[in-house]
């Protein structure tokens, strides 16, 4: 019994010194504030990945992306720059619509021979074309001899070469007030006693003609003949004349100018002519001048 005794009290000094031994190696635990956040963490994430863990069988879907409002900096998908190309000017590829004449023709500030003659399209000259009137018989032009200047020719004596109809329709400058005009062009030359130069007066305007004065000078010696009258003589040589008291609108006469004393041929000439509404160089009158070589 007593060994008994002594045994078992011999048991428990052995327990208590081991219980002693590992006492001394326990340390108070001190709280670390890292720790509590690593294990929070490690628990939030293993509930995350448990709840966000995908269910047999179903296929795994990416969780939604919402960026957290106002704190992250949107991600920005930089948009394509695209470059403007100048739009290039029109450019015609049709060839030039040209003119030329087949007699001396007036050129005019309008399709009409109301409108103020200002240049003049000759025969050999080429002008380039920039418009038409409605009716394509007067072309609008640009001066050979001028090339600031544009103007409109009929198109009685002209011939056009080129796509005519893609050329615009230009408005007519408003009608100008009538006033009397005529053309003058040389006619021949005839002689009886001396030698006189013969004209064609065209009256391109509203009003009648009555009278006349012409001034012919052969500039080649500087000598000069004149004359006026009523009415307007065509000499026939030496056996005949004819005369007409008015040149009406639209109507054409020949007037015989004075007599030179000396043959004129192939000397250059300048003639004036100023032709009036009534007789006696009285009322409206118009003058123009031309320059030859008979």
């Amino acid at each position: 019994m007593q060994k008994r005794n002594r045994f078992a009290l011999f048991v428990a000094v052995l327990t208590i010194a081991a219980l002693a031994c590992n006492l001394q190696y326990v340390q108070p635990a001190t709280q670390d504030p890292g720790a509590n956040f690593t294990a929070a963490a490690q628990t939030i994430a293993a509930v995350v990945n448990q709840t966000l863990a995908p269910t047999q069988g179903q296929q795994e879907q990416p969780p939604p992306v919402n960026p957290p409002a106002e704190t992250a900096t949107p991600s920005v998908t930089a948009s394509p720059t695209f470059t403007l190309s100048p739009t290039a000017a029109f450019t015609s590829t049709n060839a030039a619509v040209t003119l030329s004449v087949t007699v001396d023709t007036n050129c005019r500030v309008g399709p009409g021979r109301v409108y103020d003659y200002i240049g003049g399209l000759y025969i050999g000259q080429v002008a380039e074309v920039y418009g038409r009137n409605t009716a394509n018989n007067y072309w609008y032009i640009r001066l050979p001899e001028n090339p600031n200047l544009f103007c409109w020719v009929t198109g009685q004596y002209a011939t056009v070469n080129g796509n005519f109809a893609a050329l615009p329709v230009f408005t007519p400058p408003p009608t100008p007030t009538p006033k009397p005009d005529f053309e003058i062009k040389y006619a021949g030359m005839d002689s009886c006693v001396g030698w006189w130069l013969e004209f064609k007066l065209t009256n391109i305007g509203p009003f009648a003609f009555k009278s006349y004065s012409i001034v012919v000078k052969d500039i080649s010696n500087g000598i000069a003949v004149s004359g006026a009258g009523d009415g307007f003589t065509d000499l026939g040589g030496c056996v005949s004349s004819s005369i007409i008291l008015s040149l009406e609108p639209g109507k054409s006469t020949i007037l015989s100018g004075p007599a030179f004393a000396h043959n004129p041929n192939n000397h250059e000439i300048k003639a004036t002519i100023k032709l009036c509404t009534k007789p006696g160089l009285l009322g409206e009158c118009i003058t123009h001048t031309i320059e030859f070589k008979p």
